[in-house]
């Protein structure tokens, strides 16, 4: 029985060595195959050092029951005491891995593999590899003498004798090691086939660098040759037998577990490709149909087993393709979109804890030295290495990537490496997820040195590593051009003139020379402004270049830079909110519309940040709008100032829409791009007619208050008719309206028509004055007479037209007419008086519905512009604009009488009222919705890019592509944008056909 304070005793002892169930442990150190050495103060020392101090003890224990004997269990625990290199070799294995606890305990001789400590164990080769191997005969044996040369590459690997790339490489050597025994047992198994043909093993992925992980799958492609007289497709049956079973071989489970997974999926076509293929196969397949990312694995090829001088041979007819993937057009934005991809696949509930694929993780790492090493390997042979590592120390030594961030990101590599190693050996399972629970994070810690508060510290440290790969990640690619321009300390290399020109290139800068000089201008000398400029552009680069014109937006940003770079608040708004600096980076590459917007007044890019989030951007209503605009009015010395300063806050406005609209559709890094596309279309032609009728009010005051002071002779009120009456205006659209007047009591008629006259013209007149401000054109030829019938009218007047002359046409156009500025009672009145027309009691008769149909026929066939493709045409073109409108006004001619839904003057309101009424099938009027939403996006998109309005899609192709990105289509993707189109809008037409023409 132990005595209290004895127990006392040693509980305080092993705890202080770092065992966390000291009962347990005490127990076990009370058990009889311990006894000859329980009180060695060497062993609590040797097994406090480890890792998991409970873990190693308990598979001492199970190691020494195991022995056959006592004889082998005296020479265990004498060699455990007196040999140090052994002691700390086995229990810091122990201390670390389950799964080879398990081994030992299962295999207890194997223990012996560590005994060895001579120069060459030290750091073993594939040959020394093959030499552990060499006794294997089946797959059983095979696993078996595989684990026992893991013991011995984990035992050095937690004893600090080799470092994390060292043992990365020693992983891959036993799996080159392996893959040989493995082939050489098929081939034994069928020596028909090993005669038919000359079969490589091509090491791909980590094992092909030669940094594989402790479990991971071993990524292989195979090639083959017909051996001397063979027939082909008798060789290649015999090469994919062959390499199947060297596959079963290495992934079966059998009772002695598995090795590891070999997957051969990087191969041409995939899985859905044949397995082995010829040389010349090979190469077909990378000339005419591989992707970027192919290229992108090729990197870490490798022969590793059968026939090398085949590798060799596939390595060497491959190598050209692979340097010149980066000439490939949308190179860096594939890539890019790849790494995307990976990230957006991680499931929610594993970003946080995903080392390897998430954010800051090590895929971060691989990628952006893999992406620098495509763009400059063309040229610089050093760059060509498949290990991680020494391609980023080639990439530093060459001037490719600052010395410093080379340093730090090799750093946190290694950190993140040595993570994932330690992860995956406690129980020999393929996962990069950091583990949630206390003991294991403990254990991951204590492994790595980190003994005060290992689960804070390892936290710690793995999230400030994160932070440095995800600060680092973009900058590598970006930083070195600024160096290129820059002045740079003594003895630091940089990029060369003609790399930084490649590099551009790959970006999708079309005038690389230009994109240099501005560079320069903007980033060189020792002033402040120069200094946060080298902070902000590597970030501003990588944005830019995910446009369609890179060089517009690095051209737009010195323009601003320059017209504001001496104001204090413009750099620093930049530097401090992350939202205004990449917001600005979106506006000033998508397009040529919001950058002449701001270089008028460059002083609006603060609407891009206003704290986290950029909410200046958020639209402002009509009111406040109103209030703004009136408000200048009242403060200006006559009209003319007061409609300039009117058109200073539609100019502001516009660019606000605008911007917002390319920041929602291109999405930021924190936000994705907004998924509704009708949302953006209304939110645009919301704020667009609010900022127009809150201009049109302000222009109509000041022109009042400077001829006539406060009141008008007549009353007066303006009438937003088509796009504008409908709530829908685009960035290019006029102001389609109708002027109503009415005499203030006891003025005389032709005094109040001069007045309103004068009105109107003076309003049209200032509001056209060539200026830094955009025009707002009025157009009033949806008035009585079109363009040959007075721009006024009295409301009497309207009323005797249209009691005796009015049209068809005139009641579908007046569908969309609303009051918008003026007299509210003259504008509520006037409603009155058209309501009757536009909403027919009993509907519409039957000659009017066929005149309707004939009116739009003659639209279509005269109205299109000549040499335009019709089915592209956004407005006129089948399922275009003009169609979905026509076939819902017709419904809202028939049917508003008695349907109060379809009394809208909005497009969308009015269909969707349509289906809740049974007028439509619901399926019918999503494809209405969704052709009329797509058309007046793109007409926006046009608008945005070209800075003109435009019914069609633009036949320059950097303008076509700006249009696709602003459409959500990723670089390369055009005629996909130009496909989903033709398929909207010709489905579009379908149910026209059907609804307005009746069959």
């Amino acid at each position: 029985m132990t005595a209290p304070g004895r127990r006392s005793s040693t509980f305080t002892r092993l705890l202080r060595h770092g065992f966390t169930d000291p009962s347990a442990a005490d127990r076990l150190l009370e058990s009889p195959e311990l006894a000859p050495i329980k009180n060695d103060p060497v062993l609590l020392e040797a097994l406090g050092a480890t890792a998991d101090p409970d873990l190693a003890l308990h598979g001492l224990v199970r190691l020494l029951e195991a022995q056959p004997g006592p004889t082998a269990q005296r020479e265990l625990l004498d060699t455990v005491i007196a040999a140090k290199p052994l002691r700390d070799r086995l229990l810091g294995v122990l201390g670390a891995s389950a799964a080879l606890a398990d081994h030992l305990a299962k295999h207890s001789g194997d223990w012996q593999a560590l005994v060895m400590y001579e120069p060459r164990d030290l750091h073993p080769e594939v040959e020394e590899f093959e030499q552990g191997l060499a006794e294997a005969t089946d797959p059983v044996t095979l696993r078996v003498a595989y684990r026992r040369c893991l013991l011995s590459i984990a035992a050095r690997d937690v004893c600090g004798t080799t470092d994390v790339a060292q043992t990365a490489a020693e992983l891959a050597d036993l799996a080159t090691a392996t893959l040989r025994a493995a082939l050489a047992l098929a081939r034994a198994a069928a020596p028909e086939d090993a005669a038919q043909c000359r079969l490589s093993v091509i090491a791909m992925g980590k094992c092909g660098g030669h940094e594989l992980n402790y479990v991971s799958d071993v990524d292989v492609i195979f090639v083959a040759e017909t051996a001397d007289g063979a027939d082909e497709a008798k060789a290649l049956r015999s090469a994919t037998k062959l390499a199947s079973h060297m596959m079963r071989i290495c992934s079966e489970t059998t009772v002695e577990g598995s090795i590891w997974p070999v997957d051969a999926n990087l191969r041409p076509e995939g899985r859905n490709g044949p397995l082995v293929r010829t040389l010349s196969s090979h190469l077909a397949y990378y000339q005419r149909w591989a992707k970027t990312w192919e290229f992108q694995a090729l990197l870490k090829a490798r022969p590793v087993a059968g026939d090398i001088e085949l590798g060799e041979e596939y390595v060497a007819a491959l190598e050209p393709l692979v340097w010149k993937a980066a000439e490939r057009e949308n190179f860096v934005a594939d890539v890019q979109k790849m790494r995307r991809r990976v990230v957006e696949n991680i499931p929610v509930a594993e970003l946080d804890r995903q080392l390897k694929l998430g954010p800051g993780g090590l895929r971060d790492v691989e990628f952006a030295v893999q992406l620098l090493q495509l763009v400059h390997g063309r040229d610089d042979a050093s760059l060509r290495s498949g290990t991680t590592l020494d391609a980023l120390q080639a990439l530093a030594a060459g001037g490719y990537v600052g010395r410093a961030d080379a340093a730090q990101l090799d750093d946190a590599y290694r950190y993140l490496r040595s993570m994932e190693h330690r992860i995956q050996l406690y129980r020999l399972r393929r996962t990069h997820l950091v583990p949630e629970d206390e003991a294991d994070l403990r254990r991951i810690g204590r492994s790595l040195g980190l003994r005060v508060d290992p689960v804070a510290e390892l936290n710690r440290e793995w999230k400030r590593h994160a932070s440095v790969v995800r600060r680092l990640h973009e900058k590598l690619f970006y930083r070195p051009l600024l160096d290129a321009v820059a002045q740079l300390a003594p003895g630091e290399a940089r990029l060369s003139a003609g790399a930084a020109r490649e590099r551009l290139v790959a970006l999708g800068y079309a005038d690389p020379a230009a994109a240099l000089r501005h560079l320069e201008a903007l980033a060189s000398g020792v002033t402040r402004k120069a200094a946060i400029q080298r902070t902000l552009l590597p970030v501003l680069l990588g944005w830019f270049a995910d446009s369609a014109d890179p060089d517009a937006g690095l051209l737009n940003f010195r323009k601003v830079s320059d017209a504001l770079g001496k104001t204090p608040w413009y750099l620093r708004l930049l530097r401090d909110e992350g939202a205004a600096a990449e917001n600005l980076a979106r506006v000033l590459s998508a397009g040529r519309l919001a950058p002449d917007l701001l270089m008028r007044a460059p002083e609006a890019v603060a609407l891009l940040g206003d704290g986290d989030g950029g909410s200046g951007l958020e639209p402002r209503s009509r009111s406040h709008l109103e209030q703004e605009i009136l408000a200048a009015v009242r403060r200006a010395d006559g009209a003319a100032q007061a409609v300039t300063a009117a058109r200073g806050v539609r100019r502001r406005e516009l660019f606000r829409t605008a911007a917002v609209d390319v920041v929602d559709s291109y999405g930021t890094e924190t936000k994705p791009a907004e998924a509704d596309q009708g949302a953006l279309v209304d939110r645009v032609g919301a704020a667009v007619t609010d900022l127009t009728a809150a201009t049109l009010a302000g222009t109509l005051r000041a022109v009042v208050r400077e001829g006539w002071g406060d009141t008008l002779p007549t009353r007066f009120t303006i009438i937003g008719m088509g796009r504008f009456g409908g709530q829908e205006l685009g960035y290019g659209s006029d102001a389609d309206v109708l002027f109503v007047h009415e005499p203030q009591d006891g003025v005389d008629d032709h005094e109040a028509a001069v007045a309103a006259n004068r009105v109107v013209e003076q309003m049209r007149r200032l509001l056209q004055i060539p200026s830094a401000d955009p025009p707002l054109l009025i157009d009033a030829d949806l008035r009585p007479e079109g363009k040959s019938g007075p721009l006024v009218r009295t409301l009497n007047s309207y009323a005797a037209y249209y009691r005796r002359w009015s049209l068809v046409w005139e009641s579908q156009a007046l569908l969309r007419a609303v009051p918008v500025a003026g007299d509210d009672d003259l504008g509520r009145r006037f409603i009155e008086l058209i309501d009757p027309l536009r909403y027919p009691a009993e509907g519409l008769a039957d000659d009017a519905v066929r005149e309707i149909r004939r009116l739009k026929a003659r639209m279509e066939s005269e109205r299109l512009p000549r040499g335009s493709d019709p089915k592209l045409h956004t407005k006129l073109g089948p399922g275009g604009l003009s169609d979905v409108e026509w076939t819902v006004q017709l419904l809202q001619l028939q049917h508003g009488w008695n349907e109060p839904g379809l009394r809208t003057t909005r497009t969308r309101e009015a269909l969707a009222a349509a289906c809740s009424a049974g007028l439509i099938p619901e399926e019918e009027a999503a494809i209405l919705d969704e052709a009329w939403v797509l058309a007046t996006r793109v007409r926006n998109a046009v608008m945005l890019v070209r800075g003109r309005a435009g019914d069609t899609f633009p036949s320059d192709s950097r303008e076509l592509a700006a249009v696709g990105r602003y459409l959500g289509y990723e670089p390369g993707h055009v005629g996909d944008m130009l496909d989903a189109y033709r398929r909207t809008a010709r489905r579009a037409r379908g149910v026209v056909e059907e609804l307005f023409y009746g069959g």
